[in-house]
């Protein structure tokens, strides 16, 4: 089974919506059995916290259900347990090397480096209230990460 990690700065807005994206796509290609996906903060302030309102608004619009989700932080033990760990910004990349994973970063990509805007930060939509946005460059990466681990790791 392929396990993939979705991450972000609370685990309320960016990382979840990517989680429950993803799951829809990894779905509808039925590859539940194939792929698990699971999505975290870098902090510890939304600890336990609901999708963020705006968040869950824009998920729904498209038909995604993402009751239940509760915000958590990365572990160290995260590092082992997946096989690609995406990043919404470097900055979540770096906290993630250098915090959690004890300078570890080869599982560890940007969430739009499976598309033509690699290297690409999506921004914060928590701050910028443009979750159109945010949603649509997520559903973007979400696809091109689907396509590259069905291309190379299924």
């Amino acid at each position: 089974m392929i396990r993939v990690l979705f991450v972000c700065w609370g685990n309320i807005c960016r990382s979840p919506m990517a989680e429950y994206i993803f799951r829809k796509m990894v779905r509808e290609r039925g590859l539940d059995q194939n792929i698990y996906v699971e999505s975290a903060a870098t902090s510890t302030e939304e600890l336990g916290n609901p999708v963020y309102p705006p968040a869950r608004a824009e998920l729904k619009k498209h038909g995604i259900d993402c009751s239940g989700h509760h915000a958590r932080q990365v572990r160290p033990k995260d590092y082992e347990e997946f096989d690609y760990i995406i990043a919404m910004e470097d900055i979540h990349h770096r906290i993630m090397r250098d915090r959690f994973f004890r300078g570890r970063d080869d599982k560890i990509s940007l969430c739009l480096d499976y598309t033509d805007h690699r290297g690409e930060q999506i921004a914060d939509p928590w701050y910028t209230r443009d979750f159109v946005t945010a949603y649509n460059q997520i559903a973007e990466g979400c696809s091109g990460l689907l396509d590259y681990i069905v291309d190379n790791s299924l």
